[in-house]
């Protein structure tokens, strides 16, 4: 399929054929793939939880209010938000930013494109990941709105602001994984509709991970595996040329 096939193809699906196994290592290189989905300046504060085993499938299922999207499922991948490592992602890249830099920039930039990254990753990303009871965050939002009283600033710099940044990335990388899954013939479903306490007990997760979604993975049920036709509110109603 080419591009537009695949999104077509791709449905919520609610019901799948238990009898149809994935394959897991197709799976597995669908999550690779989802690492190269864009996201906020390429920090990465993710992680994929690839659950196979059935034992492990049924508490997950339980966690997920029963629904059939994961009951029937033949496997699934939660998806984690993890903001608390940030201190370590910074570290990360802009360790490799600065190789970057020196392997591929001109010898007389490199110290001026250092020294830029040395700043966005070592001082300006920390600050605007750094949580303490909100109070952080007010200190950020009463600086931005100082600094736009004389020029554009992103204004959403509050905790929760931050925190919805690192959900929408991580959402990115689930996208990603989803396609990659329609690719090879497998159906997925996004699902919501979990208890996050229950889910974060079953993978032992810290307090500063957070759940951002589920997705299950199966071959549909036929028919009954999704519903009916796709509903889209028209084109016209959501497109603004300008």
């Amino acid at each position: 399929m080419d591009l537009e096939g695949i999104l077509n193809y791709r449905r919520s699906v609610r019901v799948y054929d238990k009898a149809k196994k994935v394959d897991t290592r197709k799976v597995k290189h669908g999550l690779d793939l989802a690492t190269l989905a864009p996201n906020s300046s390429n920090m990465q504060l993710w992680e994929f939880y690839h659950v196979t085993e059935p034992d492990t499938l049924t508490k997950l299922s339980k966690a997920c209010l029963g629904q059939t999207a994961v009951s029937t499922a033949s496997e699934a991948v939660i998806f984690v938000t993890r903001q608390d490592l940030y201190k370590k992602r910074l570290k990360f890249v802009l360790e490799f930013e600065k190789g970057n830099i020196q392997r591929n920039s001109p010898e007389d930039r490199q110290e001026k494109r250092i020294k830029s990254r040395e700043l966005y990753y070592g001082r300006i990303m920390p600050l605007l990941y750094t949580r303490f009871f909100g109070i952080v965050g007010l200190f950020r939002v009463i600086l931005t709105k100082a600094i736009g009283l004389f020029r554009p600033i992103t204004r959403e710099v509050s905790e929760s602001d931050m925190r919805v940044v690192v959900h929408k990335s991580c959402a990115l990388a689930a996208q990603t994984f989803m396609i990659a899954m329609a690719n090879e013939g497998y159906d997925t479903c996004p699902l919501e509709g979990f208890d996050s306490k229950l889910v974060k007990r079953l993978l032992k997760l810290p307090r500063g991970a957070e759940i951002n979604m589920v997705v299950s993975v199966g071959i549909r049920k036929g028919s009954s595996g999704i519903w009916g036709e796709r509903c889209r509110v028209p084109f016209d109603e959501v497109y603004h040329k300008l």
